[in-house]
Order: structure tokens, then sequence, then C-alpha cells
């Protein structure tokens, strides 16, 4: 039976307006490498898609710098997610566009290996509010709650035993970070030296700082250095600590868990 013209124009009509509302924002995930190049990526975008699917997001992946970094199609996007980057991935052209981005009021998102990114980009350093120095082997450590009252953060437990890269980071590059994790260095081994690029570590004292954010050029940052391995994009505590960086960032929703 075939439906009237203007019958089917206004169910196209309602299915596309039903479709625009289930999605509350959309989210570029970024993942281009110019350095050490993350297993876990695929792993991480997968998780990232499946969170779209939860929470109701659109996911657009890619690693192609060319594609989307012009103002034409970041003003698509709620956030942009840095996922595993490494290296100088932006040119001077696609790195204006992106400033612009967050000036206009758009969210960043940095997992892992996104401070080990682009540190000939003053502007992006300070966003990322640490750069990577250098980590140890991977060990099992203790990772601390500084703050539960941010998205995402009510489902860790204050003293929680993880399994991770730790990064040890260079100083702060930004006054007004707001730390949400740490680790405490006196559950792991985090000496380590670099013999070939003469890096030492010595860890960071007692204060190492895991997971931060920040407002920042009238756009929001947040940034986890959580997500080396892939089998950390199947635990739900932590998709769920990157949900809560991904929706603040492109919403700007605070929780308050207390």
């Amino acid at each position: 039976m075939k439906l009237p013209k203007l019958l089917l124009v206004s169910l196209v009509a309602v299915v596309a307006s039903t479709a625009a509302v289930a999605e509350q924002f959309s989210a570029l995930v970024f993942s281009k490498t110019a350095g050490w190049h993350h297993d876990s990526i695929n792993a991480g975008v997968t998780a990232i898609q499946e969170l779209g699917k939860l929470h109701d997001f659109n996911v657009f992946w890619t690693e192609d710098a060319n594609r989307v970094f012009n103002d034409k199609e970041l003003a698509k996007f709620k956030v942009v997610i840095f996922l595993l980057t490494s290296g100088d991935v932006l040119n001077d052209e696609q790195q204006a566009a992106f400033e612009k981005f967050i000036r206009r009021g758009g969210g960043y998102v940095g997992i892992h290996s996104a401070s080990d990114t682009e540190y000939g980009w003053p502007w992006y350093t300070k966003m990322v509010g640490h750069m990577f120095h250098i980590h140890p082997p991977i060990q099992t450590a203790v990772l601390k709650v500084e703050d539960y009252n941010f998205p995402g953060m009510d489902r860790f437990a204050k003293r929680v035993l993880v399994t991770e890269e730790w990064y040890e980071f260079q100083p702060p590059l930004s006054d007004k970070l707001k730390y949400l994790l740490s680790v405490d260095e006196k559950t792991y081994k985090p000496n380590v030296v670099w013999a070939e690029k003469k890096i030492e570590g010595k860890g960071m004292g007692d204060f190492h700082p895991i997971s931060w954010y920040q407002e920042y050029d009238g756009g929001r940052a947040f940034y986890t250095a959580l997500g080396h391995s892939s089998a950390t994009y199947r635990d739900a505590t932590f998709l769920h600590h990157v949900y809560g960086g991904i929706y603040w960032a492109a919403t700007g929703n605070g929780f308050k868990a207390e």
C-alpha cells in the first residue's frame, strides 16, 4: 500500500526529529599519532562509540586532521576527544581552527598520551595542564579520589587498586587545574631511567595527579592519564569516568556527589 505523499513526508520529519532529540551532542574522536602508537586505540574508539549508544550522543572518529580541523567541520561538534594521540598532529591552520573552537565554548577531552602531544604548541600544553615526562613499567598501585563532585567520579572507591602505565608529568602549566584523581607513589616503584633518551624519573612526590579539569580560554578541558591498555576500555568504572569528562566538556553541566 502506497502512503499519501504528505503523510510520508510527515513521518520522515517525525523520525528525523526524534533522532535529533535522542542525540544530546556530537563528539569528535581524534586518534592521530606522530609518535608512539598505542595498540589500544581501536579498543578506545569502540568503547567511546558504545558510550555514545548508552548515553545518546553521536560519535565521529577519524585520524585525518585535514578532514575535520577546520571551522566548518568543528562547528558540528561540542567536544573533541584526543584519544591516545602523540607527537605533532596538527599544522598551523588546524591549530588555529581548534583554538577558535575552544574559544567559542567547545570542549576538549584528553586521554592518556594526549599529554604526549604537541609539545611545541603552548596554547595546547596549557590547556592539557601537565605534559608527559616519563613512565616506569606497568604496575599495580593505589588510585586515590581527590574530588567526587564532578561527573563520572561517583563510582570510584576512595582508594582503589588499579594497574596502569603511571605517567610522571612535568610541572603544571596552568594555575586553574582542579584535580580529580591521584596515585599513591608509596604503592609502586616510580623510579625509571630511559638511557637512550637520557631521561630519568623519580616520581612526583606526595601529590602525583592523574586526572584533572579546568575552564580554559572560553571552553572546557578535561584530562585523564588512565587508558593505556586495551583491557582498561572494558572497565566500567574507567568508562564512566571518561563519560563524565566528555559530558562536562560538551555541556558544562556539573555533578554533586554530596
